[in-house]
C-alpha cells in the first residue's frame, strides 16, 4: 500500500475515534534508534518516543536479539502456565521493585495495570473510595477513564462510582492562586478536608502519576506527595504510583518517578518503556496486598514469553548502560536548553519536568497565561515540516512533551534544539514582525 492507500484505509476501517497528528496524517514506515522515517524516505528525528514508550532506541539490537530468540521458541502459552521468561522478569522487578518481597501481575498495557491496581487496593482495603487527581490520565477502560481527571479523555459513560478528584500540584496555575512555596502546598493539605467531606472517611486508596503525563508533564513541589501519601494512609489507604510514564529511568537516576519524592508506594503499575514498544502492562504491589486478591483470576496475553523476554532485555540495558543516570545528564543539559528559549520566546510561558521527560506550555501572553492551543498546533506542524517529532498535551492541549530515548546524547539534545528553536521562530515570525 502506496501512503495514500493507508491513510485512506485509516479513515475507511478504522473508529474515527482513532486521531492523528498533523493535517496531513503521517505515515511512517521504519526506524532506528532516534530516528524515524516515512513514506517518502524523510528522516525525523524523533523526540516523543512513542509516547514515552521507545525507551532505549527504536529496534534496539539487544532487545530485538531476545525477542528474535524467543519468537523461535515459545510465542504463547497465556498465565495457566508458568514460563522462563515471565518468572525471570518477575524476579528480577523484584528487586528492584520499591519495597522488598513485591509480586508482579503483568497485563497488556497501562489501563489494564491500573484496574488491577485499584481492584488490589478495594480488596485489601474493604473499601471502594478511590482518590484520583485532577489533569490525570490513567487509561481507556470505563474505570480508567473513571480516575481520568481530563473531560476530553473521558468517553462515556466512564465508571464514576467512588471516585473523587483532588487538586492536583499545578505550581503554574495554582488552583488556590497561591505561589510555591509560601503555598505551604495547600493543594495535598487539602486532600484531607477532600476525604473527610466527598468520601466515606475509609479509604481503599488514591492513585497519582509522579509526573503528570497526558495532563502535561506537570510536576510538584518536592513536599506534595509525601503529604498526600500519609493523608492516605491515615484514612486506612493504600497508594498506587502510576509509573506507565515516568518508570525505568525516565526521571533520572531512579527507577522509578516516585523515588524523585521520596515515597514508597504500596503499588505502582506501568507499561510503555519496559518493552520498548512490545505490548506489556506491570502491577506490582508490596505482599500483603497482593495476596488479598484472592479469586483465581488470568490474562491471556499479559505476561507472555515475547514481551517479557523484551522487557527483561530493556531492563538489563537500562541497568548496564546507566541510561537512568545518562537521563539525568542529558535530561540536566536539554533543561537548560528549554529554559534559554523560553528567554528568547515570549510564547513559552513555562518549563518543567524531571530527566528525559520534559515540556514547554506555550501561552499568549505570560500575564493572563491564556493557552496558546492554536499556536501549539502550527508548532507541531513547523516542527514535523522541519523533520522534528514532539508531542502534544495538557488540558487545553497547549503544551509540548519532550521525552526521547533514554541512551540520547547531548548532540541529540543539541540537534533537537536547534531544530525546535527553528520551528519556535516560523510560529513566531508574525508577532516579532509586528514588534519590530
Amino acid at each position: 500500500m502506496n501512503k495514500d492507500e493507508i491513510i485512506l484505509a485509516n479513515q475507511e476501517c478504522l473508529f474515527p475515534a482513532v486521531f492523528h497528528y498533523f493535517r496531513e496524517p503521517l505515515v511512517l514506515t521504519k526506524a532506528k534508534d532516534q530516528y524515524v522515517w516515512d513514506t517518502d524516505d524523510n528522516q525525523y528525528l524523533d523526540f516523543f518516543g512513542g509516547i514515552l514508550t521507545v525507551s532505549v532506541g527504536h529496534c534496539n539490537e539487544k532487545v530485538n536479539r531476545a525477542v528474535h530468540a524467543q519468537v523461535d521458541q515459545l510465542q504463547h502459552v497465556s498465565t495457566v502456565f508458568p514460563t522462563e521468561p515471565q518468572a525471570a522478569l518477575a524476579r528480577k522487578i523484584s528487586t528492584i521493585a520499591p519495597g522488598k518481597g513485591w509480586k508482579s501481575f503483568f497485563t497488556s498495557s497501562g489501563t489494564e495495570a491500573n484496574e488491577m491496581a485499584i481492584l488490589a487496593a478495594r480488596c485489601f482495603t474493604g473499601s471502594t473510595d478511590i482518590i484520583a487527581l485532577r489533569h490525570s490520565y490513567h487509561g481507556r477502560s470505563s474505570l480508567a477513564m473513571g480516575v481520568t481527571g481530563q473531560a476530553s479523555w473521558k468517553l462515556g459513560p466512564p465508571v464514576q462510582a467512588g471516585i473523587t478528584f483532588a487538586h492536583n500540584a499545578y505550581c503554574y496555575r495554582c488552583p488556590f492562586g497561591l505561589t510555591y512555596p509560601d503555598c505551604e502546598v495547600r493543594c495535598a493539605q487539602d486532600v484531607r478536608e477532600l476525604i473527610r467531606t466527598t468520601t466515606t472517611g475509609q479509604i481503599a486508596g488514591m492513585i497519582a502519576e509522579p509526573i503528570q503525563g497526558v495532563g502535561g508533564f506537570i510536576t510538584p513541589p518536592k513536599e506534595y506527595f509525601k503529604i498526600v501519601s500519609e493523608i492516605v494512609r491515615d484514612f486506612g489507604g493504600v497508594f498506587i504510583s502510576d509509573e506507565v510514564q515516568t518508570g525505568w529511568g525516565r526521571t533520572g537516576n531512579h527507577w522509578w518517578g516516585i523515588d524523585q519524592w521520596s515515597v514508597t508506594p504500596d503499588i505502582v503499575t506501568s507499561a510503555k518503556g519496559l518493552a520498548n514498544g512490545f505490548p506489556i502492562g506491570l502491577t506490582a504491589a508490596r505482599q500483603e496486598v497482593a495476596d488479598s486478591v484472592k479469586k483465581l483470576t488470568i490474562s491471556t496475553f499479559g505476561g507472555g514469553p515475547i514481551p517479557t523476554a523484551a522487557a527483561k532485555a530493556v531492563i538489563d540495558l537500562i541497568e548496564e548502560e546507566n541510561l537512568a543516570g545518562n537521563a539525568a545528564t542529558v535530561g540536566n543539559h536539554l533543561r537548560e536548553s528549554l529554559e534559554d528559549l523560553k528567554e528568547k520566546y515570549p510564547l513559552i510561558g513555562d518549563v518543567r519536568g524531571m530527566g528525559l521527560m520534559q515540556a514547554i506550555e506555550l501561552v499568549q501572553d505570560r500575564v493572563s497565561k491564556a493557552p496558546a492551543t492554536a499556536e501549539t498546533m502550527r508548532l507541531m506542524e513547523a516542527a514535523r515540516e522541519n523533520r522534528l517529532l514532539i508531542g502534544r498535551g495538557g488540558l487545553d492541549g497547549n503544551v509540548i512533551r519532550i521525552s526521547p530515548p533514554l541512551n540520547v546524547s547531548v548532540a541529540d539534545v543539541d540537534l533537537f534544539i536547534r531544530t525546535l528553536d527553528a520551528s519556535l521562530a516560523q510560529v513566531c515570525a508574525p508577532a516579532l514582525s509586528e514588534t519590530t
